[in-house]
This record gives C-alpha cells, sequence and structure tokens, in this order.
C-alpha cells in the first residue's frame, strides 16, 4: 500500500478518505449483494427468514440495504479521480 507522502511526491493524486457512513454503506450493499446471490441460486432468503416473509421488518431491512446501495454509488463517484 502505498502512503499518502508517497502519493504525493510521485505524481499520484491520493483519494479521498472513506467516512464510517461510507464503510456502513458499502457493507450493507455488500450484504444485500450476497442475500439477492442467494435468492438467486438457492431461492433462499435469509432475510425474510430472519425478519418473516413481507413483515414490516424485512421491508424496512430491503430499504435500508437500497439505500445504502444509492449512497454507494455516490461515494463511489466521489472516488473517481478526473482524467
Amino acid at each position: 500500500m502505498i502512503s499518502q507522502d508517497v502519493a504525493q511526491t510521485s505524481g499520484i493524486p491520493s483519494a479521498p478518505a472513506l467516512t464510517t457512513a461510507d464503510w456502513a454503506a458499502f457493507s450493507l450493499a455488500v450484504m444485500g449483494g450476497l442475500n439477492w446471490a442467494l435468492i438467486g441460486a438457492f431461492s433462499f432468503d435469509p432475510i425474510a427468514v430472519l425478519l418473516g416473509d413481507h413483515s414490516m421488518s424485512a421491508r424496512i431491512a430491503y430499504l435500508i440495504f437500497g439505500l445504502a446501495s444509492l449512497y454507494a454509488l455516490y461515494t463511489a463517484t466521489k472516488l473517481v479521480q478526473p482524467l
């Protein structure tokens, strides 16, 4: 891993630091993706098993995963360095 000092002296621009909210959003997006992978591959929905099929708590969990994915997309656009 390149330290910031080395990156700055070599002309490589450093990426902005990720906040706790950024890491939480990426983690939730990955968990949501794994949930969909299990649904697609094995017809197994861990959220429905843990929170109940079509329950309000399951709907809230899916909403949180979706919002986290949107926030992760927004954060990813901040990380892209212009050419």
